[in-house]
């Protein structure tokens, strides 16, 4: 913890050297799951990628105490040789536990436990003027709520104390077919009220095939079980998996998968957004060429490729939760303005109001519990035409707004200041700002909004951006930073893969 401490206090001092000069600045990660395209210099920004350590993890009071750039898949590691996991695990192991609290993080439990902040015990929170506090459900607690999903606009997180809960060898699964969108929306609500259940999500493969997944974890593992895995090259990507599988068969069918395994399943691929790289690249999609080229399809050599090669530019990557009551409409509205398939189905039970996450007011017959939404997944290739491709964003969100939804923040954002703040309580948010004086911080419209016209200016004044455009340079050089970075070792490394057996330490 002293070494903790003492990063924090260098970090605290450097908040304090901004806020006397009443300078905004921006915080650096070391590492982004978010698609937005970012024209700030690092020397406007305060350094926390020193903060990647998991401090603690007391089995007794089920807890984890880690730092904020800790990702996934080694708190993951840490935990289940403890036998225990978080409750909501982002699907890509290399999102951190500090993003997945300041940011929106929810997946296939998120039914159960709500998003990932809903998991959190406390926090460690550099304020704006530098000072240190602590934030929890009893200690600061309007701030504890405000500062998840305010994107790091309320201050720095420093330090977050996670739940746990007992983890088991595998999740026994059954993928179950659907043949519409609507059926697939009605299974997915029929089985989120299944308490046996801790897992749900669904892949809708087109409007006629679909398929809904259902999970829970066990250590029992029938003798004539085969168990499956996805993690290694010569494994499937586990969406093919799932669509080769009930292609053959219109019963249900039920396969075991190791708990970590199951836990990053979409990591090879990023979901199926990998495709896109064999699309752009106009490389056969096969199985031989998928397990060629698996260092460059992990998630982590994804992201830094999409970055580096400009294609985020022109690319969607939306989550977009909404009333079940609204959300075939708003699917067929994406079939026939965007026509992306796959599409991703993440039942979330929400976070009580006010809040920066998606969020919804509809409620239940009681007048009080908020009604759970349904996130939907869009991933794919927008128009490449700059003006185009802003202006279906711009349509997407007027689209999504009048069904009652709303996106996750990570991703493109063009609202106007006035549409977000309609979304969200400003007179709230504006009073943590001030009383926990966070005023001299980029707020959270600023933060995550487009900026148009900088981007513009960025791509007219660099001739090095203005050649990326030109196929298939961006995608080139993408690849070269993404091999630069090292990135492909993480995966190769990782523990949690279960090459010759079960999860160790489960």
């Amino acid at each position: 913890m002293e070494t903790h401490k003492q990063t924090v206090q260098k970090i605290s001092a450097c908040v304090q050297h901004y806020f006397k000069r009443r300078t905004p600045f921006r915080i650096f990660h070391g590492s982004t799951n978010s698609t937005r395209p970012t024209t700030y210099q690092h020397d406007d920004s305060v350094d926390i990628s020193a903060l990647s350590h998991i401090l603690q993890i007391d089995t007794n009071a089920k807890t984890a105490l880690v730092e904020p750039n800790v990702p996934m898949d080694r708190l993951v590691e840490a935990t289940i040789e403890h036998r225990l996991i978080p409750p909501v695990v982002m699907e890509f192991p290399g999102i951190t536990a500090g993003g997945a609290f300041a940011g929106t993080g929810g997946e296939s439990s998120s039914f159960k436990y709500g998003y990932f902040n809903e998991t959190v015990n406390s926090v460690e929170i550099v304020l704006g003027n530098g000072d240190i506090v602590s934030a929890s459900k009893t200690e600061n607690q309007d701030l504890f709520r405000g500062a998840s999903g305010a994107v790091g606009s309320l201050g720095i997180t420093s330090l977050l104390e996670l739940q746990l809960v007992p983890a088991k060898r595998y999740v026994k699964v059954t993928y179950h077919l659907v043949r519409s969108v609507g059926e697939a929306i009605k299974k997915v609500s029929k089985e989120t009220s299944n308490p046996e259940l801790d897992y749900v999500d669904g892949i809708l493969f087109s409007q006629d095939h679909g398929v809904v997944v259902t999970g829970y974890m066990t250590d029992d593992l029938p003798a004539t079980a085969q168990v499956q895995r996805f993690s290694n090259a010569s494994d499937p990507w586990y969406y093919l998996h799932v669509k080769e599988k009930t292609s053959r068969s219109a019963e249900s069918i039920t396969e075991y998968i190791p708990l970590a395994e199951y836990l990053f399943r979409y990591d090879r691929g990023g979901f199926w957004v990998g495709t896109s790289t064999f699309e752009y690249f106009k490389v056969p999609f096969n199985k031989f060429t998928r397990w060629w080229l698996d260092d460059f399809l992990h998630t982590r050599m994804l992201y830094k490729a999409l970055h580096a090669s400009g294609l985020s530019r022109n690319y969607v990557v939306q989550d977009l939760a909404l009333p079940y009551s609204t959300a075939e409409e708003f699917i067929n509205y994406t079939t026939k303005s965007f026509g992306i398939w796959p599409l991703w189905l993440c039942p979330l039970r929400q976070t009580r109001l006010p809040t920066l996450h998606p969020h919804s007011h509809e409620t239940e017959a009681n007048g009080q519990d908020l009604k759970p939404m349904l996130n939907v997944g869009l991933w794919g290739f927008g128009p490449a035409e700059d003006d185009r491709f802003v202006a279906k964003n711009r349509d997407l969100e007027s689209k999504l707004r009048d069904l009652g939804g709303m996106k996750w923040l990570y991703a493109h954002t063009y609202y106007k200041e006035d549409e977000f703040w309609e979304m969200f309580d400003r007179k709230w948010y504006d009073g943590l700002r001030k009383k926990y004086n966070a005023e001299s911080l980029p707020s959270i419209w600023h933060k995550v909004r487009v900026d148009i016209d900088a981007r513009r200016q960025v791509m007219d004044s660099s001739w090095g951006m203005w050649a990326l455009r030109f196929w298939p340079l961006g995608g080139l050089w993408g690849i070269w930073k993404a091999i630069e970075s090292g990135e492909y070792l993480v995966a190769r490394e990782s523990t949690w893969r279960t090459k010759d057996g079960p999860s160790r330490g489960v």
